[in-house]
């Protein structure tokens, strides 16, 4: 059995992938794939996985643990098992307090691979960070963190890590496994494309004519309201109805800059370390899927979830 990693990120669209996989679940069985996302992995079975407990017995018994649900799922006929669960990076809560992005990701993936033994191919999907850092920004502010400063801003638009290295050290955790990067400005509405990127499947279920858009991004309205609920002042936030835009427009230049430098890396080969695949195809509305669930997505900086039979 193959096993494939959906790494995330965060924000670039993994929770409706996730929604995508779930509801495509029977299909995709019958075609001999598998799918594991956080009402699995958070359930338990990745408990101590990539932050190993102090106690030595404990953290054996994360990978052996791993190992076990993944040879029932090679029993049950899986030619090929996805796994997506963003948190297998770090969390954006990490990152914030780091100023930097996914600064354990090498660390993390290393412990990941530990559990399965053997893993195939590993997916990731970027977004420009100006963009990447506001979505997870607001995300955090709705969950109580606070406004960060503006020192903070300017601590993460002059800080140097970008994808590029966090690429690589996924490529050093993972030196038999084949990286593949995609822009989350490109798969964002195709969870259909992107499951085919991973898989090579020759039918993928189209998703519905409107798209997923589970957990997605809050717009000012609601983080001033998140805000006042937590008596605290609202005029912090700009006026208006649309995206939180927390950095100046220098830094912005300069986040945007960096993302530049990251995918001319990668489409120049990126070392060697990973391909870049972008979608030949243009977006096309289809009819034939059930309508998405209204809900917002798991808590990424969560290991609680609900758990999911896995075909």
């Amino acid at each position: 059995m193959d096993v494939i990693l959906h790494l995330g990120a965060h924000r670039t669209g993994s929770t409706s992938f996730q929604t995508y996989l779930r509801g495509a679940d029977a299909q995709l069985a019958g075609q001999g794939i598998g799918f594991w996302g956080p009402w699995r992995t958070r359930n338990g079975l990745f408990h101590g996985l990539m932050d190993p407990p102090p106690r030595p017995g404990e953290a054996k018994r994360a990978p052996g643990r791993v190992r076990l649900a993944a040879a029932a799922s090679d029993r049950r006929g899986m030619a090929q098992l996805v796994v997506s669960d963003e948190n297998m990076l770090g969390s954006p809560r990490a990152c914030l307090r780091a100023r930097k992005l996914y600064p354990d990701a090498g660390k993390r993936i290393a412990r990941v691979r530990e559990g399965f033994g053997r893993i195939d191919l590993a997916l990731l999907q970027i977004r420009s960070p100006e963009n990447w850092w506001s979505s997870a920004m607001s995300h955090l502010l709705l969950r109580g963190a606070p406004m960060p400063d503006a020192a903070a801003l300017a601590q993460i638009a002059g800080c140097a890590r970008g994808w590029r290295d966090v690429i690589s050290d996924i490529a050093c955790a993972l030196p038999d496994t084949r990286l593949v990067v995609t822009p989350f400005e490109r798969f964002a509405t195709r969870p259909d494309r992107l499951l085919q990127c991973m898989t090579g499947a020759l039918f993928t279920p189209a998703p519905p004519s409107g798209g997923i858009w589970a957990n997605r991004g809050a717009a000012l309205p609601e983080l001033r309201s998140a805000l006042e609920e937590r008596n605290q002042d609202p005029h912090k936030l700009p006026e208006g109805e649309g995206r939180w835009r927390p950095f100046t427009p220098e830094q912005e230049a300069a986040l945007r800059e960096t993302y530049a430098d990251d995918l001319f890396w990668l489409k120049a080969g990126a070392d060697g370390m990973a391909t870049l695949t972008e979608d030949p195809e243009p977006a096309a509305d289809r009819l034939t899927w059930p309508p998405a669930s209204r809900q917002k997505g798991q808590d990424d900086d969560g290991q609680d979830g609900r758990l999911a039979q896995t075909r």
